[in-house]
């Protein structure tokens, strides 16, 4: 939707952060936006409500977002201020949120735009009106103390010990034989548990999306990452959803990880 053409350096564009179907007036109040010194302000079109600022058309050129993808506290920044105007906003009525730095020339450009959007806003407002984002992550269980039990034989082991005992060497390679084995069993378990955890949560949810799991080393977590997934919850399910993972957790021993409320970022694009 973004629209970006040459303008003079000092002219204006409207920032677009979201689009809401409000039936009362958007409060507000102090959500300052990307560009602190304009107001954060609602434009309406049609029956919808889009949440706008207006901002410097110099600060948003593809050359300047170029720039800013280098700074990575810069980008954050941005990121962190948009998220909290569609936070905000998604607490007080259902809310599509747009994507990062959605701009266009002026309010009358922004509002027929969004209009030729509003089939699509409409069904995507429907589909998230109360209704929240959840996700769950499970990890696989951690490998006790392979490393110890797969060691060698010690080449510098004291005088009397340094030659192996006979069949030594067969009875370390069946170890690592077994650990391998072990390990395979841990994995498909994991998977196993990870489609059962999948199964059930999608049962009380609208939808569902599979995210790809973090690599293990991802943050500093050295866990296996066996589900990435995010589901459309109902607001009044929020507390089913709660006890089905302590269940789960009870059921299989997996280290399942629910995260949420989110604003439905993973379901409003794909409508």
């Amino acid at each position: 939707m973004t629209e970006r053409s040459p303008q003079a350096p000092d002219a204006n564009a409207i920032y677009v952060y979201a689009v809401c179907r409000a039936e009362l007036p958007v409060d507000l109040d102090g959500v300052t936006g990307v560009a602190q010194e304009e107001p954060v302000r609602s434009l309406t079109f049609g029956s919808l409500t889009a949440i706008v600022q207006s901002v410097r058309s110099a600060e948003f050129t593809d050359e300047a977002w170029q720039e800013r993808l280098t700074d990575e506290a810069e980008l954050e920044r941005y990121a962190r201020a948009h998220h909290a105007v569609v936070s905000a906003v998604a607490a007080q009525a259902p809310t599509v949120p747009l994507p990062l730095a959605t701009l266009y020339n002026g309010p009358d450009r922004a509002r027929h735009a969004l209009d030729a959007e509003s089939v699509r806003f409409h069904t995507a407002l429907r589909r998230v009106a109360h209704h929240a984002e959840w996700g769950v992550k499970v990890y696989a269980p951690a490998s006790p103390g392979s490393r110890a039990a797969a060691a060698p034989p010690r080449p510098g082991a004291p005088a009397g010990q340094d030659r192996p005992a006979p069949g030594a060497g067969r009875a370390y390679l069946d170890r690592k034989r077994n650990l391998r084995t072990e390990r395979e069993q841990r994995q498909e378990e994991s998977l196993r548990v990870a489609e059962a955890v999948d199964a059930h949560v999608s049962r009380i949810a609208k939808a569902s999306r599979r995210l790809r799991p973090h690599g293990q080393g991802a943050a500093g977590d050295h866990r296996v990452q066996v589900l990435n997934a995010t589901y459309l919850v109902a607001e009044d399910r929020s507390g089913e959803l709660d006890l089905l993972a302590r269940s789960l957790r009870e059921q299989t021993g997996a280290q399942i990880e629910v995260s949420g409320p989110w604003v439905p970022y993973s379901f409003v694009g794909e409508v």
